[in-house]
């Protein structure tokens, strides 16, 4: 089991990877969506890994790294962002993160990253496709989501808010066994494996109306 400080400053992305993470074993310690309070926790519980994102709405992350070090010389940080700049690993690592990992490259690879972050591997996961132009990447997602009907939209809108199933029944008016269908239909069609990972890919492309489509900040 490893202890765990999360701090990502969308809310719903940050409450959904805490889930995962303990449904795999980790202990998520505290979830934080500012980045004084990632700092703080780990000041005052000492976690083992911190999960730390790029951008927050007061700060860049990678300048908390040094800080982070300092207060909990026993936390590994792996940074954990979207953010397009591919300068971005090494500027973590050379300010001390342990390890890198974009969000395109889903919750297995995270997940991997943090067992070998923790065995003392210095680890850094990209996109296979660096080279694709952000436009082209936006023009995709678009091309996509244009094949979801009015319920699936509306399923991903709820996943995004961070609705549970039942939740989302309650709300559409319709049956468990309904939503699932919807939600598996819009994975499907996105591409993506996991509820989580599905949230993650319409706030980082804009697809629902209100998300941040700032690649930057996801």
């Amino acid at each position: 089991m490893t202890d765990i400080v999360l701090g990502d400053d969308h809310a719903a992305f940050a409450d959904a990877l805490a889930a995962v993470l303990t449904d795999h074993g980790h202990r998520v310690l505290a979830v934080e969506s500012a980045a004084a309070d990632v700092v703080s926790s780990v000041r005052t519980l000492s976690p083992d890994l911190c999960l730390l994102d790029r951008w927050f709405e007061d700060e860049d992350g990678l300048d908390l790294l040094p800080e982070l070090s300092a207060c909990s010389a026993c936390t590994r940080t792996l940074v954990i962002t979207a953010d397009p700049d591919r300068d971005a690993a090494q500027g973590a690592l050379d300010r001390g993160a342990r390890g890198f990992v974009h969000k395109t490259r889903g919750v297995s690879a995270l997940l991997g990253a943090i067992d070998r972050v923790m065995a003392g591997e210095t680890v850094v996961e990209l996109p296979p496709r660096w080279n694709v132009p952000r436009s082209s990447r936006a023009q995709q997602a678009q091309r996509l989501a244009a094949h979801l009907t009015l319920r699936e939209n509306e399923c991903l809108a709820l996943l995004v808010e961070g609705a549970s199933t039942p939740e989302m029944a309650a709300r559409l008016g319709v049956g468990v066994t309904t939503v699932r269908t919807h939600v598996q239909a819009a994975m499907s069609k996105l591409g993506v494996h996991t509820r989580l990972e599905a949230a993650a890919f319409a706030v980082r492309h804009g697809l629902v109306p209100g998300s941040r489509g700032d690649e930057r900040r996801a």
